[in-house]
């Protein structure tokens, strides 16, 4: 479901492979949400949802880290967004997983779906020509 294309690319080779194991990350849980096999999935759900939280803590920090090291001028609208990910991820009930997993799961995924479409393909590439013109690669 999560494909990597080119024009997901940052020009910025530590940022995009940061966001394709986000990708790998997206995919591991949308392959556990689509078996239909009637197992009880929630502790694998689980274990994407913390790796996902704990790797999206560390690209946004490395991201922003570069950000401030090269006097990105939206660092603060950009760092809100990513404070707004981590809030949202953290504020999924993991009682309500254990409930209803596949609905859960699925809305999960297309939320890291429309965070992929509108973050990584358009608040992500503000930054791209700055970085890329302070010698960033």
């Amino acid at each position: 479901m999560f494909k990597w294309k080119d024009n997901f690319s940052v020009n910025i080779e530590s940022i995009d492979e940061q966001h394709k194991e986000l990708f790998k990350i997206g995919n591991s849980l949308y392959e556990i949400v689509s078996i239909k096999d009637g197992v009880d999935r929630y502790d694998e759900i689980v274990e994407v949802l913390h790796s996902l939280m704990d790797y999206a803590v560390y690209h946004f920090s490395f991201e922003e880290k570069v950000m401030v090291d090269n006097g990105y001028p939206k660092f603060e609208q950009h760092k809100r967004q990513h404070d707004s990910f981590i809030t949202k991820v953290r504020s999924i009930d993991e009682e309500e997983i254990d409930e209803m997993q596949k609905k859960i799961g699925m809305d999960l995924i297309i939320f890291i779906a429309n965070w992929i479409e509108n973050h990584i393909l358009k608040t992500d590439m503000e930054y791209k020509e700055f970085l890329n013109d302070k010698g960033v690669y």
